[in-house]
């Protein structure tokens, strides 16, 4: 009888970059997800102390680039302003390191095409933490709308609400432009709800017509801000479905209101992710709310599932699903739903395409074809 001995595969060594409130989700996704916590590197020697201790690295670098130097890094991951992404993840890239990059994934979609091609090319993985693709119950809706079950795509409504920024005492690195780049508002949190409309619908926004609005020119430690608080936006598809979207950092009470609703000819639904264990469905003959439950969803859902019925999942949940899905890309799958370097771009260049309308007042073409000749032309 032959034995046979299987070996456990070495776990991935992460470094982290940053050391703020994001910082401290990846650490706990890397964790969850086998990695080991080899290193931190943050603002500054002290701060890279700090975060070091708090977030349980094994050592601490006194600046990114001592990080990036270090070849025993296997992955990092980018939790730092969004002025520093693309010159963190290319130098990351060019160092043979795997990537996961906070959103926005650059602040142009010029540099962000520059950090795709530049991951493609070098056969790496790099992703984009769009997290609220793993709720289960937004697989669901996913599964639901390519099934046929919701009918042809009519109408979409969606919304992100918070109230972080309501007063003007209220500040942060993300108002300055020069640290946050030149869309807040939509490029911090629209961009998680343009996802999720493209990734769950399977259709494209071809146009949009938007309008924005600064509602405080200063703040306590910033001046002259330029930044959006609140967007509107009008949507076309591709496939002809019309929508609204509404994003604002100012709406009191609203903390993390990110709402997509959907409307066929045969269903709507309804993804609220305050509520993330329900999925509204909507029927002329009677509208129900369906529950998570791992037994009764279609697979795609059920694989991000881990906990029983009543058991409920949440934001970490998500964030932990979607860095184990990077790890498993890493080791040479493909993980389905996979948020990659190319959803990042694609996302910039749609903020490109917002904010270009609000300035201009006209009706901006952001369908793939053309974003695709005009990429080809640059």
């Amino acid at each position: 009888m032959t034995a046979h001995v299987t070996s456990a595969r070495p776990a991935l060594r992460a470094g982290i970059l940053g050391g703020g409130f994001m910082a401290e989700v990846h650490s706990r996704a890397a964790r969850a997800s086998g990695a080991t916590l080899y290193g931190g590197a943050s603002s500054s020697a002290d701060s890279s102390r700090r975060a070091a201790e708090q977030l349980g690295f094994e050592r601490w670098y006194a600046n990114a680039d001592d990080l990036l130097a270090d070849d025993a890094i296997d992955v990092v991951h980018i939790c730092t302003p969004n002025s520093t992404h693309a010159h963190l993840a290319l130098k990351a890239i060019e160092r043979g390191k795997h990537v996961i990059c906070e959103k926005p994934l650059a602040t142009s979609a010029a540099d962000a095409r520059r950090l795709t091609d530049a991951a493609d090319l070098a056969g790496l993985t790099a992703t984009v933490p769009f997290v609220y693709r793993y709720h289960p119950m937004v697989r669901e809706a996913r599964a639901r709308m390519a099934s046929g079950e919701v009918g042809t795509l009519l109408s979409i409504h969606g919304s992100y609400l918070q109230d972080w920024l309501l007063e003007p005492t209220d500040d942060n690195w993300r108002v300055d432009r020069t640290l946050g780049g030149p869309s807040r508002a939509f490029a911090d949190i629209g961009s998680h709800l343009v996802d999720l409309v493209e990734f769950v619908t399977g259709d494209r926004i071809a146009t949009v017509n938007a309008t924005t609005r600064t509602v405080f020119s200063q703040r306590s430690q910033n001046r002259n801000i330029a930044t959006e608080d609140l967007v509107a936006v009008v949507v076309k598809t591709a496939g002809g479905a019309v929508g609204t979207l509404l994003i604002s950092q100012v709406a009191p009470g609203r903390k993390n209101a990110l709402v997509l609703e959907i409307a066929g000819d045969r269903q709507s639904i309804r993804f609220d992710q305050e509520q993330p264990e329900i999925l509204w469905i909507g029927q002329r003959s009677g509208s129900m709310q369906l529950l998570r439950d791992g037994d009764r969803l279609d697979a795609t859902a059920a694989r991000i599932s881990p906990l029983p019925a009543g058991h409920p999942l949440g934001y970490q949940d998500a964030f932990n699903a979607f860095v184990a899905d990077s790890y498993v890309a890493i080791a040479g799958d493909a993980p389905d739903g996979l948020p990659v370097f190319a959803d990042g771009l694609r996302q910039a260049q749609i903020t490109e395409g917002v904010l270009r309308s609000a300035i201009d007042g006209t009706w901006e073409d952001v369908s793939v074809a053309a974003l695709a000749q005009e990429a080809a032309l640059s």
